[in-house]
């Protein structure tokens, strides 16, 4: 990898990172309904991309099933879970759409793995459970909506791995229409948003949501799938760990997420496990990248 890519690629990964902590601020201190502040993101991706939206990737009903799993569904159940989660914890729980891809994979489309693997994909697994695993064995809420996140996320790569390549602004302009069309009225039907709460953020809001459409969503992802195109998955995946331990330290400086033992070894062991997974090369083929914020 040439400098100027391995550059892009770090500042992909600081966007993300950022993103999330962004995100955080935006759901959880200034109250912004999350259904609805996913729904707005989407459609300013939409009339970012409108020029891409045609022609429609076939088969229709799959890019429609990717465009909802990989965008509306992963990005609205991420923030909900943002409220009472700290960037940090879902940073490292959201690792969890390494192993589970993979897992999927084997169900649905008959990958083989070795031994290597299973134990990156274990060590995944026990690290996560380790940074979620409270007194009591229990589990908080918000912690499986972002398992759950990133499950949809892992079965929207799965399923459009099964697809023709598509061009990454047409992708991000589907993932957007869906997004958009999906979240809008669930937004206005649970949320019933309170447009005080808006004006009460005042710009810092409009830039937050315009910096998670037009910047993560259209700059950074397009770069990512660019790089992706340009470099083997095996060479990408490792170095996109950058983007879990920059959430973290910015989540500790910005929004005080706790950086104790627990937190700590468990991140160390979750992305030693990813970076397992990432390294080990499949019969399968190289999955889409999945959104990282």
């Amino acid at each position: 990898m040439n400098l100027r890519d391995f550059l892009i690629l770090i500042g992909v990964c600081l966007t993300w990172a950022a993103n999330n902590v962004i995100s955080k601020i935006v759901v959880a201190e200034w109250h912004i309904p999350p259904l609805l502040y996913a729904g707005m993101r989407f459609g300013i991706v939409l009339l970012a991309t409108l020029p891409w939206l045609l022609p429609m990737p076939r088969p229709a009903w799959r890019i429609l099933a990717v465009g909802l799993l990989m965008g509306g569904g992963t990005f609205a159940i991420l923030f909900v879970g943002l409220q009472t989660v700290t960037p940090s914890e879902a940073a490292i729980v959201s690792q969890a759409g390494v192993p589970i891809t993979t897992l999927l994979s084997i169900i649905m489309l008959g990958e083989r793995i070795a031994w290597r693997r299973a134990l990156g994909i274990t060590l995944t697994l026990v690290g996560v459970l380790l940074v979620v695993w409270e007194p009591g064995f229990a589990v908080s809420s918000g912690m499986l909506l972002i398992l759950a996140s990133a499950f949809f996320g892992s079965l929207g790569a799965v399923l459009m791995k099964q697809m023709d390549e598509i061009a990454p602004l047409r992708f991000q302009a589907w993932v957007g229409l869906t997004g958009f069309v999906a979240l809008t009225p669930l937004a206005f039907a649970l949320e019933q948003p309170q447009w005080s709460v808006i004006e009460a953020a005042g710009w810092p809001f409009l830039a937050a949501l315009l910096f998670s459409a037009l910047i993560v969503s259209v700059v950074a992802h397009t770069a990512y799938y660019v790089l992706i195109q340009r470099y083997e998955a095996n060479l990408l995946s490792p170095l996109t760990l950058i983007t879990p331990l920059a959430t973290i330290g910015l989540g500790v400086a910005i929004t005080g997420d706790r950086l104790d033992a627990q937190m700590i070894a468990g991140s160390a062991i979750a992305l030693t496990g990813v970076l397992i997974v990432a390294v080990r090369r499949t019969r399968a083929p190289i999955p889409q990248a999945q959104e990282h914020s």
